[in-house]
């Protein structure tokens, strides 16, 4: 395995063994064999036997000094490390190099969000809503309003139902349930638990008219909101609904049901402060979870700073 001619062979036994072995689709095979290319070229003459762990460390600095995403170079660290795997079999090794070797932290993005008058534009009845409404955009309307009101996930949301009820007739007691006379919507979130948060007039108003045109549900259930088939709405359909809705309304972002949530956080948050109060909206167990929506306020005081401040910036 001294020579560059052999370590290609060594690679090409693997990738077959791969192909034929383990029934890996070509797609796969050949992403291992990029990966693993990559590893003979930063290895040069060093044979496969002889690479030690601080090497396979410097490459995987180099590749993030290039410019490569922690995501990519785990990927490629998981490659090499199965290679050495079976060629610990084929030969002999003192140990896996690539053992012990972790990728770079990846930088933690953002929740994206919407700004306030394009999330009220989103939301917003269009000009042709303004009269008589289908009853499917009447639902879809409840939908997004409510999304944006109360913060609420997609689950949550689809398993409202309009009323609290218990188990029977072969129905399942509510999970969740719209209580229009306290102006809030009780919802179970993550670990099942159960919390109430305040619904605003515009969703209030939105749900009031589709529950004036919301036809009994084919299945005899209690959901709010129905499909045109009659049953309970399916959160990969309310994620469709909206998508073209702001594909529609002309909204310059990928709107999904999480950006709503996303922009109720961050606009509550910025015009009340409050990060405990956002926290028991959200759902959210630890106080960590919120705290990512601070940088997103930070981003808006910015944002206003840059805009507004005469020493601002340098002229």
């Amino acid at each position: 395995m001294s020579t560059a001619r052999g370590k290609a062979e060594w690679l090409a036994a693997y990738l077959a063994q791969l192909a034929t072995q383990r029934k890996l689709s070509p797609h796969t095979v050949a992403a291992y064999g990029r990966d693993l290319r990559e590893l003979l070229v930063l290895s040069g003459d060093i044979a496969w036997d002889a690479l030690a762990h601080n090497e396979l460390r410097r490459y995987t600095s180099k590749l993030h000094a290039g410019g490569l995403e922690p995501r990519s170079i785990a990927r490629k660290l998981s490659a090499w490390r199965g290679f050495f795997d079976w060629l610990s079999g084929e030969t002999v090794l003192a140990a896996n190099p690539v053992d012990g070797i972790r990728a770079p932290k990846r930088s933690k993005s953002l929740p994206k969000a919407l700004s306030v008058d394009d999330a009220v534009r989103l939301v917003a009845p269009a000009p042709h809503q303004q009269g008589k409404a289908e009853r499917e955009e009447l639902c879809s309307r409840a939908m997004f309003e409510l999304l944006y009101s109360s913060g609420l996930r997609v689950s949550e949301l689809t398993s409202l139902d309009t009323h609290y009820h218990k188990a029977g007739d072969g129905q399942p007691a509510s999970l969740g349930w719209i209580d229009m006379a306290s102006f809030e919507v009780v919802v179970t979130g993550k670990g099942n638990k159960m919390r109430k948060v305040p619904v605003g007039k515009a969703a209030l108003v939105a749900l009031a008219a589709w529950l004036a045109v919301r036809p009994p549900s084919s299945d005899g259930s209690a959901a709010l909101f129905l499909s045109r088939r009659g049953t309970r709405i399916s959160p990969r359909v309310l994620q469709l609904r909206l998508k073209a809705h702001g594909l529609a309304t002309g909204i310059p972002a990928n709107v999904h049901p999480h950006v709503l949530r996303h922009s109720f956080a961050s606009h509550v948050l910025q015009s009340s402060g409050d990060l405990r109060a956002v926290q028991e909206m959200l759902g959210h167990a630890s106080i960590t979870s919120t705290q990512v929506y601070t940088a997103l306020d930070f981003q808006h005081l910015s944002q206003v700073y840059d805009k507004t401040h005469p020493r601002a910036k340098v002229k």
